[in-house]
C-alpha cells in the first residue's frame, strides 16, 4: 500500500512539474546578437573596405507582435568612404504575414557614416524606407532613398535598389544562396552610378559558427574605381559568423 502510494506521489509530482512548465509564460521579447569576420566587406556588390578585412556586429530586438528594431555596423575604408572609418546602420520594421507562407517586412534603416563627408554640403549618410517579402525559399526587397545624399552622391533622393535572393538548403545545415540586385541611382549626379550585382554563396552552420563562401560581381562602371582597384570586380568572399 505504501508503495503505491509513494508511486502514486511521484506521478503527481511529475505531472505538476510538466504542467508548470506547460504554463509557464513564452515572453514576447526576443534579444540576439551576432558577430561576422568576413574577408572584404561588400555592400550591393561593391567593396567598402578596398578588398581588405571587416569585422561586423550588431544586436537585434524583436516583439512577437511583428516590430523590430536593431543595429549593425562594420569597419569601413577611410580613403574610399572619406575619412571615414565605420559604417552604423540602425533600423526598425515590422513583419506580418498577409496570406500563409507569405511574410511582409516594412520599415527604415539609417546609414551612418561618422565623420565622412565629400565637402560641407555632401556626406555618405543615407535614409532608406523598404518593403519586402518572402515565400517558402524566395524573398525579395525593394529600398527607396528619402535622404537629399545618397552614399555620397548629392541630389540622389528617390534612388533605389531592388534585391532577389533564394535560400536552398542543399545539405543538412548547409545552405545555398542565389542573389541578384539592381542599384539605380537617380538625380543630376548620378552619370556612370548605376549598376547591377550578383552573387552564389553557401553556408555551412558547424554550431560553434557559421562557415560561408560567396562568388560576388557586378557590372559596376569606372565610378567605382579607386586607387587602382575595381571595387565591383568579380571575387571571392570568406566569413565565418555567430549568432547568440
Amino acid at each position: 500500500m505504501k508503495k503505491i502510494i509513494l508511486s502514486a506521489a511521484i506521478v503527481t509530482a511529475f505531472a505538476s512539474s510538466a504542467y508548470a512548465q506547460q504554463a509557464e509564460p513564452v515572453s514576447p521579447h526576443t534579444f540576439t546578437g551576432n558577430v561576422t569576420v568576413a574577408s572584404d566587406y561588400r555592400f550591393r556588390g561593391i567593396s567598402q573596405t578596398e578588398e581588405k578585412p571587416a569585422i561586423q556586429g550588431g544586436f537585434d530586438y524583436s516583439h512577437s507582435s511583428g516590430f523590430y528594431v536593431g543595429n549593425w555596423n562594420s569597419n569601413i575604408s577611410g580613403d574610399f568612404i572619406n575619412d571615414g572609418s565605420i559604417e552604423m546602420d540602425l533600423y526598425a520594421g515590422y513583419k506580418f504575414e498577409p496570406v500563409k507562407d507569405v511574410t511582409a517586412d516594412v520599415g527604415i534603416l539609417q546609414y551612418y557614416y561618422p565623420g565622412a563627408e565629400i565637402d560641407s554640403s555632401t556626406d555618405y549618410d543615407t535614409t532608406e524606407v523598404y518593403v519586402g517579402a518572402s515565400w517558402k525559399w524566395l524573398s525579395a526587397k525593394y529600398s527607396y532613398a528619402v535622404s537629399d545624399d545618397v552614399f555620397g552622391i548629392a541630389d540622389a533622393d528617390g534612388s533605389w535598389y531592388l534585391d532577389l535572393n533564394g535560400n536552398f538548403e542543399i545539405a543538412d545545415k548547409t545552405t545555398l544562396n542565389v542573389h541578384v540586385g539592381r542599384q539605380k541611382f537617380r538625380g543630376p549626379n548620378s552619370d556612370g552610378t548605376s549598376y547591377t550585382d550578383w552573387k552564389i554563396g553557401v553556408a555551412r552552420d558547424f554550431g560553434v559558427a557559421t562557415l560561408g563562401l560567396a562568388y560576388i560581381d557586378t557590372n559596376a562602371d569606372d565610378f567605382y574605381t579607386f586607387d587602382g582597384k575595381e571595387l565591383g570586380d568579380e571575387t571571392i568572399v570568406l566569413s565565418v559568423s555567430k549568432t547568440f
